[in-house]
């Protein structure tokens, strides 16, 4: 069973950035795609960023020139960058490698 540990998150005033990280025990994370979510209080869970193994990125509307999205297959990880944050980022977010594994999720609070 693949196993993805995530870290980073916390808390941050607007503008400022945060960073999360993924690491997963999957032998052929190379192969899969990776993606973050996040969920606010009261609302569905949304896809923020995607990459596939060969690394091309897609971002949702709300956090495109703000967020970046990277692998390192090396080692097995993947990685959101957040900058110039803002309070509607708030939300637990979590990763997910293809075709069906989850990270335990983080907290990231923005405060205004």
């Amino acid at each position: 069973q693949v196993q993805l540990v995530q870290s980073g998150g916390g808390l941050v005033q607007a503008g400022g950035s945060l960073r999360l990280s993924c690491a997963s025990s999957d032998a052929i994370f190379s192969s899969n795609y990776v993606r973050w979510y996040r969920q606010a209080p009261g609302k569905q869970r949304e896809l923020v960023a995607s990459i596939t193994g060969g690394s091309y990125t897609t971002y949702a509307d709300s956090v495109k020139g703000r967020f970046t999205i990277a692998r390192d297959n090396v080692k097995r990880a993947a990685y959101l960058q957040m900058n110039n944050l803002k309070p509607e980022d708030t939300a637990v977010y979590y990763c997910y490698l293809s075709p069906a594994s989850w990270s335990q999720g983080t907290q990231v609070t923005v405060s205004s």
